[in-house]
């Protein structure tokens, strides 16, 4: 890393909040942090977390791919997909049916009975209060419209209001989402690992590293979807030109070098 890169980790370091999405992901690596960040949300205090992982890019062969902010698993079989979106376009209401539909085709095993199904939850914590009802929370399940029941197939979704300050755990863990000073957040297992990657030595070169390393990929996904967009622009213009799809390969291969 040149110096002046480096330089430029080390004056946003100290900025970063645990609603921005690189040091969210860093910090709930912690299987600590992560359990208690479900467990105030889903206000349980028996939930215990077994696996964490963060940045989890879940594949579709037929379909669009998806990186997970945070997957973590609990000891009663359930997936927690977690995502911190600052702006509401990202934490749309189809975006979060997706993610919920790529968690069960990715931990699902041919020959599984459905019933076997894992319970899911997609949570959307949000900047701004997505919904606008000053709610802390809000869940959304599938309902048998002419009864009001339940349908119950054990798939949830919750926005988190990010903007919601109520003297309750909610309120307490939008408070801490919020500080860039872990002397002002009130959760100390928080406090404690947002304090290591600020100023323990180890974890801010550690931090610095993981920013270096998104950088790099997000440019290296800019220049792939660059790639991508020119070969359906070329593709397009060829058949405006009626060019045979044999002879297309060579002239693109040329375009590009030019």
């Amino acid at each position: 890393m040149d110096p002046k890169t480096r330089q430029e980790f080390l004056e946003r370091i100290p900025e970063y909040r645990l609603i921005d999405d690189t040091f969210m992901t860093v910090v709930f690596q912690d299987k600590a942090c992560t359990q208690l960040l479900i467990r105030y949300i889903l206000q349980r205090d028996d939930l215990e977390v077994l696996k964490v992982s963060t940045q989890n890019e879940m594949k579709n062969l037929w379909g669009r791919s998806v990186k997970l902010d945070i997957l973590a698993t609990d000891r009663a079989g359930a997936f927690y997909n977690i995502e911190v979106q600052r702006t509401d376009k990202g934490a749309s209401r189809k975006r979060a049916r997706y993610n919920s539909s790529l968690l069960d085709s990715n931990i699902t095993i041919p020959g599984d009975e459905y019933d076997a199904l894992a319970e899911t939850y997609v949570i959307f914590i949000t900047e701004n209060d997505y919904f606008s009802r000053g709610l802390p929370l809000y869940h959304i399940e599938r309902v048998v419209q002419e009864t009001g029941e339940l349908f119950s197939d054990d798939e949830h979704i919750l926005y988190v209001n990010g903007q919601y300050r109520g003297h309750d755990p909610i309120g307490s863990l939008m408070h801490d989402f919020f500080c860039k000073d872990p002397n002002d957040m009130n959760n100390p297992v928080l406090a404690e690992n947002v304090r290591y990657y600020k100023t323990d030595k180890e974890g801010v070169e550690y931090m610095c590293r993981i920013s270096e390393e998104i950088k790099q990929k997000a440019k290296a996904e800019d220049v792939k979807a660059a790639m991508k967009n020119f070969h359906v622009s070329f593709e397009r213009a060829c058949d405006g030109l009626e060019i045979p799809k044999e002879d297309r390969p060579v002239i693109e291969k040329m375009v590009r070098a030019m």
